[in-house]
């Protein structure tokens, strides 16, 4: 297929860009502007702009994957959903979302059928999720992805518990003792990615979740031993962190969640390789 992925250059975006690559997939990225050295083609475009994109997607567009950040305004989100929508018919649609929109969750996994109590930093995610799992109705191929907390690769929210740790001297947790992050690999979840482009059912939602629920104390302390300590994890508490993250991100580092990714293996035959967050923090 010919697949527009837009935020082909993130962390996640790029690791999906180069899977759906290795399986055959013809990828094309969506860019503000032209850019030398691009390893795919590049379509200009900009989601605050939604008639740019529906151009950028055009004729030959089979699937769009939606890796882009969310702007903040809520009407800008929705005006940029509704241009792909719109621009999608009898085609693929791939939305990334996330598992904050959950909320905490208590101490058993929970599912795609869990409701939904979004987090400030996400307050208006779970409209967006309605907004693309609707334009089933409308004959769009729409699938949303939610990813636990991503890692690997030198990368993602994990990879800042090591910079902590280096900097304080000491592995850093946020909450309590019984913090936990549901977790997935980077390439895990692109290979997931690739497969809901190929055969996710219309209005499909998947939580992209490998491992339900890692103790983050038990992450902060192999930070701790990867910088050269004796394994060692403290608490980091507001007002600190929140003087240092802001008080939205550092509410949602804090969330104890457990959240179960079985729909995607049942569905979609997706096995993430054998990987553990803790180790890989660890090396």
């Amino acid at each position: 297929m010919k697949v527009l992925v837009i935020g082909a250059t993130g962390y996640i975006g790029s690791a999906a860009a180069r899977k759906l690559r290795e399986r055959g997939h013809e990828v094309v990225a969506l860019a503000r502007e032209a850019a030398a050295g691009s390893a795919y083609e590049v379509r200009i475009g900009d989601l605050t702009k939604p008639a740019t994109v529906a151009a950028a997607i055009g004729d030959d567009i089979e699937a769009v994957v939606n890796l882009a950040t969310l702007s903040g305004d809520q009407a800008v989100d929705q005006a940029a959903t509704a241009a792909l929508v719109d621009a999608l018919a009898g085609r693929v649609l791939v939305q990334t979302s996330g598992i904050w929109v959950l909320g905490r969750t208590g101490r058993e996994a929970v599912d795609e059928s869990a409701p939904t109590d979004a987090l400030p930093i996400v307050s208006y995610r779970p409209l967006i999720e309605q907004q693309v799992l609707a334009a089933a109705e409308r004959g769009v191929r729409s699938v949303v992805i939610r990813p636990g907390i991503v890692y690997g690769n030198g990368g993602g929210i994990p990879a800042m518990l090591l910079d902590l740790a280096r900097k304080h001297g000491v592995g850093r947790y946020f909450g309590g003792v019984e913090t936990r992050w549901p977790m997935v690999h980077v390439d895990d979840l692109a290979e997931l990615y690739a497969l809901a482009v190929e055969s996710a059912p219309a209005g499909t939602l998947l939580h992209g979740v490998d491992e339900p629920a890692v103790s983050l104390v038990a992450m902060a302390a192999a930070t701790d031993l990867a910088a050269g300590g004796t394994g060692r994890a403290e608490p980091w508490l507001n007002p600190e962190a929140t003087a240092a993250f802001g008080d939205p991100f550092a509410e949602a580092l804090a969330l104890d969640q457990a959240v179960s990714g079985q729909r995607a293996r049942d569905l979609l035959g997706w096995q993430p390789a054998d990987r553990n967050a803790v180790r890989d923090l660890h090396r």
